[in-house]
């Protein structure tokens, strides 16, 4: 199932955040949302998940409109996890996992055997089985965006739609994270990951789609997106771009341009 948003615009307490903005997210691919602060990543994807509703355009999930679907059959088709990992109530670990279950039990119906192997299966996956029976509230900030995204996985929606996902996250968990993105687009799922260190946007996803001022700039593959002038016309920085050792586009920044000199920052 690929995720299509045509001439999307948004607009947030009278702030127009996205305008016109036509993108796709292939079954079988990751897509890197990438660009400045503010620029309007994270509403971006909401919208793809549903969660926000745009003022103009449509986003189709396997050719229907995700804002006609039910919130049950949106989240059988989008599983999305957000920058925000905090969880208010006092509920486990493995609580937690298995709301990701929502979509896939009967009406008026409990958890079966199932449910509870796929939640446990999801938490392995991201290294957090063993605090299955700790509290939400209790772990840490990166164990709760493993947790978090162990509730995403045990979903098993068509589309998996992450804002940061590994902002938190020591180097160990950062490489777990995009190995199973990697896993899950190789078995045909429809990937989009707002990311802000680039280098891993190149390593990691077959494109990038860099939003700038709630539009799209550019689009395509990393050997398209990440190129001096696009990084020096939205991220206002000056930098190298050459191809590390297994061959994808590595950014090496040199320096950013502010209002008051043309350039700050250049190692001496």
């Amino acid at each position: 199932m690929s995720l299509a948003a045509h001439d999307l615009g948004v607009t947030i307490d009278r702030d127009p955040v996205l305008s016109g903005i036509s993108l796709e997210v292939r079954s079988g691919e990751v897509l890197g949302l990438i660009g400045p602060n503010g620029a309007g990543k994270s509403t971006l994807l909401r919208a793809l998940a549903g969660l926000v509703r745009a003022d103009r355009g449509e986003v189709l999930a396997g050719g229907e409109r995700v804002a006609s679907l039910s919130a049950r059959e949106r989240a059988a088709r989008t599983a999305f996890v957000a920058q925000d990992t905090g969880v208010a109530a006092d509920i486990t670990a493995m609580e937690l996992v298995l709301m990701g279950r929502y979509a896939h039990r009967r009406r008026f119906s409990g958890l079966a055997e199932a449910d509870a192997r796929i939640a446990r299966e999801a938490l392995e996956s991201v290294g957090m089985l063993a605090l299955a029976d700790r509290a939400v509230p209790s772990l840490s900030g990166g164990e709760r965006q493993l947790v978090q995204i162990a509730r995403a996985l045990a979903q098993r929606a068509d589309a998996l739609l992450l804002d940061e996902p590994t902002s938190a996250l020591d180097v160990h968990h950062q490489l777990r994270v995009f190995s199973i993105l990697r896993e899950r687009a190789a078995a045909g799922s429809a990937i989009a990951v707002v990311l802000h260190d680039l280098n891993d946007a190149s390593r990691y996803c077959d494109r990038l789609a860099v939003v700038h001022d709630g539009s799209l700039f550019a689009g395509g593959a990393p050997h398209e997106v990440l190129v001096p002038e696009t990084l020096a016309a939205v991220y206002r920085i000056e930098a190298r771009v050459h191809d590390d050792e297994r061959g994808y586009p590595h950014v090496h920044p040199l320096g950013y341009h502010d209002e008051r000199t043309p350039l700050v920052g250049r190692p001496s």
